[in-house]
């Protein structure tokens, strides 16, 4: 049988685009490799830390199914966790084209594209198969609008996970208003590294409006729980940041 094309995405994406997916325009797209280190201080230990904690509790030296959602720009997470373990393989998931097509480059780059099937499209587009071992969702949750969708999200996922696999889950976990403080030194951290008084405003203003965080750790852990999910283990913080590890419960 004849092997798919995996300098191309699977385009399995029939519905219109949110307004959440419609952001990750190709002029995000563009700027995603630096801004996303600059808005996330310890950007790479994050996704470093999130591979070593999926070898921890899968087993070093093990081969593995990985799901990774929101897979798009850099495809750090195939990265880190195909550099760390060369028997795992990827499915990586993204809505967005721009996206998708810089981390096919990265991939590419890295000697990983024969390691990782490619999806244009949703979680929901691939069968609820229950194969993978483990998966991660990582700077994701934030963007869905409401709790409706995010529920619906890691429904999705653990559809996806055999039963104790592991998810990392990894983005902000506050209402931005109720901390100002991270709010404040979110902005310093990126008059730091350059940016205008009136560029950090702009900034500020952008991420008040166009995200919807969950509220508190409590509550993604409430959400966890709601989808099937174990307590998570927090293992990663950086201001209103955090990843967690949680198990499917069997």
């Amino acid at each position: 049988m004849a092997q798919p094309d995996k300098t191309q995405p699977d385009k399995t994406m029939n519905a219109p685009a949110p307004e959440s997916t419609r952001k990750f325009d190709p002029g995000r797209a563009a700027e995603y490799q630096t801004q996303s280190r600059i808005a996330l201080a310890g950007y790479d230990a994050c996704h470093e830390l999130s591979a070593c904690m999926l070898a921890a509790t899968l087993g070093a030296g093990r081969a593995a199914r990985l799901l990774i959602v929101g897979a798009g720009g850099g495809a750090q997470e195939i990265v880190c966790a195909g550099a760390l373990e060369p028997g795992w393989r990827f499915t990586a998931v993204d809505p967005s084209q721009p996206m998708l097509d810089l981390a096919l480059a990265r991939l590419r780059e890295h000697g990983l594209l024969e390691r990782t099937d490619v999806h244009l499209g949703y979680v929901e587009d691939l069968p609820p198969d229950g194969r993978f071992d483990a998966a991660t969702l990582i700077g994701v949750l934030h963007h869905l609008p409401g709790d409706a969708a995010k529920r619906d999200i890691l429904d999705a996922v653990a559809a996806r996970l055999k039963p104790g696999a592991p998810l990392i889950l990894a983005g902000n976990r506050h209402a931005y208003a109720s901390q100002p403080l991270l709010l404040a030194a979110w902005g310093e951290r990126w008059r730091m590294h350059g940016a205008s008084a009136d560029e950090v405003q702009a900034k500020l203003g952008k991420i008040l409006q166009g995200a919807d965080p969950p509220r508190s750790e409590a509550e993604v852990a409430d959400l966890l729980d709601e989808a099937g999910f174990d307590t998570p283990n927090w293992f990663f913080s950086s201001l209103f940041w955090g990843a967690c590890l949680a198990r499917k419960r069997h």
